[in-house]
């Protein structure tokens, strides 16, 4: 019978960090993370000019929706947000800052992956 192994405890983000961008090495995987987090801006700056808070939810739904099929389907492993939903959450906003800004490859390389 196989044992899992505990989760590594990572007590900063930059300690994180490495491991998170692992995670996202599929260049669709990311592009869908992209994708959901600029749904997600939208409906929140929809729910913040409608003052509807129904907007908050479906931004929530987009992001994930998006984030999860690049995970199940194109990454094939299991979301890091299960484990480790703050730093993910975190993770996925400078993910999609570097990626924005053109220096998600930079990254890339500091990890050994491109």
């Amino acid at each position: 019978m196989a044992t899992e192994t505990a989760p590594k405890t990572y007590t900063t983000f930059k300690e994180f960090w490495p491991f998170y961008l692992g995670e996202h090495s599929h260049p669709v995987n990311r592009a869908l993370h992209f994708i959901g987090t600029s749904f997600a801006i939208g409906w929140i700056l929809a729910a913040i000019a409608n003052f509807d808070p129904f907007y908050i939810l479906a931004g929530l739904f987009s992001g994930y929706f998006f984030a999860w099929i690049g995970h199940f389907f194109v990454e094939k492993n299991r979301p890091a947000t299960f484990t480790y939903p703050l730093k993910s959450f975190m993770g996925d906003w400078v993910m999609y800052f570097y990626i924005l800004t053109g220096q998600i490859g930079k990254e890339l390389e500091k990890i050994g992956k491109k």
